[in-house]
């Protein structure tokens, strides 16, 4: 295997799962259906995509496209570690986003690590890369997770422009199988994004599924390193022509050389609050 710097292509054909809309509000049960219940309530139709190289497109930004890749070094390697992670992880992709959006206060609240082989052992705490094309949040659940998480704070933080941002990157090695795509969330229409709910056992989330449109436009990062992080806008409320939502999903990289290693990977989930009358960034 390289270095993962070595040159390459600038687009591949790939697949990609979009949900078959129907009209009907889809759901997905998080733990076991009661009885009867599907796990999902709607089905996956795969289709092919042209997956643009986002290594030739340096001009990418979080405000137009939605994301951004750019050089994060870290010398943190305990990932499977849920209390390390948030102690000593956090805070450096807390001040990567603060210093990159332009933010007044960024807060940690979530993250996963993923892996296919790992999660399908049932090694706790590890999941498997989303094959299907999603979104995080919804227009609804995007500020109803700083009310969830923010206590008293939360309302006075609401008058303010506030945004969620991913932080992705891989924990142990390049990532040459099943890299993560994401959408130009200029080329995503509204009518593209359908509200999910979410079934907890204790209360009902709410994300975005996407539905097939031949306009979106997909980038990937080629052979990404553990040097690197990507960072993902999942929500913004501003409507004033800024991405909104950057959806995204796992997908098979045909240049994947043979008996490439199994992706390892970990976003964290932040919430980004912005400085009154902030311009974008």
């Amino acid at each position: 295997m390289d270095d993962g710097r070595v040159s390459v292509s600038d687009h591949v054909e790939g697949r990609v799962s979009y949900i078959v809309a129907d009209g009907k509000r889809p759901f997905a049960y998080q733990f076991g259906p009661p009885p009867g219940m599907p796990l999902r309530s709607h089905a996956y139709a795969e289709e092919a995509v042209r997956v643009r190289n986002a290594r030739l497109h340096p001009a990418l930004s979080l405000d137009r496209e939605g994301f951004l890749l750019v050089p994060h070094e870290t010398d943190f390697t305990a990932w499977d570690d849920e209390a390390a992670v948030k102690a000593a992880y956090y805070p450096q992709a807390e001040a990567l986003v603060r210093r990159l959006a332009g933010a007044a206060r960024v807060v940690a609240f979530d993250h996963n690590v993923r892996s296919a082989p790992r999660a399908g052992r049932g090694d706790a705490g590890i999941r498997e890369p989303v094959r299907r094309v999603h979104n995080d949040y919804t227009a609804r659940s995007g500020p109803q997770r700083v009310r969830d998480l923010m206590g008293d704070e939360a309302e006075a933080l609401l008058k303010n422009r506030f945004a969620i941002i991913n932080v992705w990157r891989p924990t142990r090695g390049i990532v040459y199988d099943t890299p993560l795509a994401v959408i130009d969330a200029s080329s995503i229409a509204p009518e593209d994004l359908i509200s999910t709910d979410l079934r907890y056992p204790d209360r009902t989330g709410e994300i975005q599924s996407v539905a097939w449109n031949p306009a979106h436009r997909w980038y990937y990062v080629p052979r990404m390193r553990p040097d690197e992080a990507l960072l993902l806008k999942c929500f913004d409320p501003a409507e004033d022509g800024r991405a909104r939502f950057a959806a995204h999903c796992a997908f098979d990289d045909p240049a994947a050389p043979p008996g490439a290693p199994p992706r390892e990977s970990i976003e964290v989930r932040t919430l980004v609050f912005f400085p009154p009358e902030s311009a974008a960034y």
